[in-house]
């Protein structure tokens, strides 16, 4: 084959600094669109972004030239240095250090944009560590319970 064909979707969920909700409400859609361009600017493709005032979860394909721990320390950065001059409300934003990244079947797109669509309903069966420890498990992904 003359040429390098790839699509790699993936789920990428982080959360704010120790689970905090610092994350305003009435902020989110501007954070979520604000993210979607970080995305788009890395050259990668942004399905969907979502989630509440304590952690984000992103649906998009992964550029086959670019790490996917590149794209999250993009979006990290860029994101908290924008937010820390949008609104003096944010001076001590700070994203946690990890993050769980997740590869997507094509076939279950759909399902998984209404799950990150639907965060904030879903929120009120399950906190954020009760689901990060739900797609840990479900991916068969080894993890320190410290970390959690």
């Amino acid at each position: 084959m003359a040429q390098s064909l790839a699509k790699n979707y993936i789920h990428i969920v982080f959360s704010t600094k120790n689970r905090e909700k610092t994350m305003r409400k009435e902020d989110l859609e501007e954070i979520f669109s604000y993210i979607a361009g970080i995305i788009k600017n890395s050259e990668c493709h942004s399905i969907c972004v979502g989630g509440t005032t304590n952690h984000i979860h992103i649906l998009c394909t992964l550029n086959k030239n670019l790490a996917l721990s590149k794209l999250v320390a993009t979006i990290k950065a860029n994101s908290s240095k924008w937010l820390h001059q949008k609104d003096y409300y944010y001076r001590a934003f700070a994203w946690q250090d990890g993050y769980g990244a997740f590869s997507v079947s094509q076939s279950v797109i759909e399902k998984t944009i209404e799950y990150i669509k639907t965060q904030e309903e879903h929120h009120k069966k399950a906190d954020a560590r009760e689901e990060l420890i739900s797609l840990l498990n479900a991916y068969n992904i080894e993890y320190d319970d410290r970390y959690i």
